[in-house]
């Protein structure tokens, strides 16, 4: 089957990591995502990527060009292309979410189990994608 096909809900509900590509296509990647406690993803800056989030569960932030959103399941967030940004855990359990970025930011299937993970890694997508 080409495309992908999904209860995105429910894997994201069930994800762990803090990072994990599900399906990769030249023009956007879809990833699920979840920040412990007390975590964040960490401010950064993405050029020439839009990034859109959607929250499933837990209670967070996120941070637009040093401005604080509120967040929390069923919020969605659109951060344009060269906005400052950062999406911080504030509740008692993980924050999971999935986003989509457009185009892709990292190497199709890649796994974090951890931010460390992520923030050691340095990686950035290699134009491959899922199919």
């Amino acid at each position: 089957m080409k495309g992908f096909v999904e209860d995105i809900e429910a894997l994201t509900l069930e994800n762990t990591d803090f990072r994990r590509v599900l399906y990769t296509t030249r023009e956007l990647q879809l990833v699920l995502m979840a920040i412990q406690p007390g975590g964040e993803i960490g401010e950064e800056v993405h050029d020439d990527v839009t990034q859109f989030f959607r929250f499933e569960s837990g209670e967070g932030e996120v941070w637009i060009d040093g401005v604080c959103h509120k967040v929390a399941g069923d919020d969605g967030v659109i951060v344009p292309a060269g906005a400052r940004h950062n999406v911080k855990s504030t509740g008692k359990e993980p924050l999971k979410l999935y986003t989509i970025y457009s185009p892709p930011e990292h190497i199709d299937g890649t796994v974090h189990k951890t931010c460390a993970d992520a923030q050691a890694a340095h990686e950035h997508w290699d134009g491959g994608t899922t199919e």
